[in-house]
């Protein structure tokens, strides 16, 4: 009789594992992690701490590979601020591209949680991103910004601009940077980067402002669900970055949109015949 609350436990972990796999394996690939976490969390039944902090912590883990991955840089970065003109400017560009999500997302928190956080907002969102995604691809400019140095504070505002696209889930965070960089004459693996870069001051923003309105909801049991999720994101998001730049360089994204085309139509026929 004992064993059945033991049993629930193991599979509440392996499920906190699965999903912060999941978050870090598509965190930083345009298929959107937010809406593959919503649907799994629905197939699933996952009843994790309150108020989605369990989904807001394992991206703190992706969130700290990034930071692992590119440490020398923002170390680089940080130490020059005070007299080298390049971290000055590098700094600077960030700011002003996440400006836009900053102040969007803090007046449209809730509705985009309680409206559009829908498995069935999330399926066709990813079925039109994809297409989206064919689309961008065929018809891109040539590429004239080749490295993060080069790209100037409008040409960062206006990538911050397509990241207010990303608040719908499914459309993917990375997705509306990266593709919109590319729209704008970034190469790809420039855009890359620069969205990696951009993914760590709009990613703290948005967790700390989830966790800090869902703090005392949470019980002290949660901890341990918290973290191994939060060290399986981790785990997976240092897998992906390390390889994503050199992948995007030589294939492009078209591999990523029949993906995200493949998964909105099942999960839509799913959705349907429930």
């Amino acid at each position: 009789m004992q064993t059945e609350p033991d049993d629930a436990g193991t599979a509440v972990l392996l499920v906190a594992i699965l999903l912060g796999a999941v978050e870090g394996l598509t965190e930083f690939i345009p298929v959107s992690s937010t809406g593959h976490l919503i649907l799994l969390v629905d197939l699933l039944g996952f009843n994790g701490p309150p108020g989605h902090v369990f989904e807001i912590v394992i991206q703190l883990g992706a969130i700290l590979a990034i930071c692992w991955v590119y440490r020398r840089t923002f170390l680089t970065v940080l130490l020059g601020l005070p007299n080298n003109r390049n971290a000055q400017r590098f700094a600077a560009n960030i700011l002003i591209a996440v400006a836009p999500a900053l102040v969007i997302g803090a007046l449209a928190h809730d509705f985009i949680k309680e409206v559009l956080f829908s498995p069935w907002v999330v399926s066709v969102m990813l079925l039109v991103g994809g297409v989206a995604i064919l689309w961008i691809e065929r018809i891109k400019p040539p590429p004239r910004i080749e490295s993060t140095v080069d790209i100037t504070p409008l040409l960062a505002l206006k990538i911050g601009l397509f990241q207010l696209v990303a608040m719908v889930p499914g459309v993917s965070r990375s997705g509306a940077t990266i593709l919109g960089a590319v729209l704008l004459g970034v190469g790809r693996a420039t855009a890359t980067e620069f969205s990696f870069f951009l993914a760590v001051p709009t990613m703290v923003a948005a967790t700390s402002y989830d966790l800090l309105k869902g703090w005392d909801e949470l019980a002290l049991h949660d901890g341990v669900v918290l973290a191994i999720g939060f060290l399986s994101a981790f785990i997976a998001a240092l897998f992906v970055v390390r390889r994503l730049v050199a992948f995007v360089s030589q294939r492009g994204f078209a591999p990523f949109a029949w993906y995200r085309i493949a998964l909105g139509s099942v999960m839509l026929v799913i959705l349907v015949a429930r």
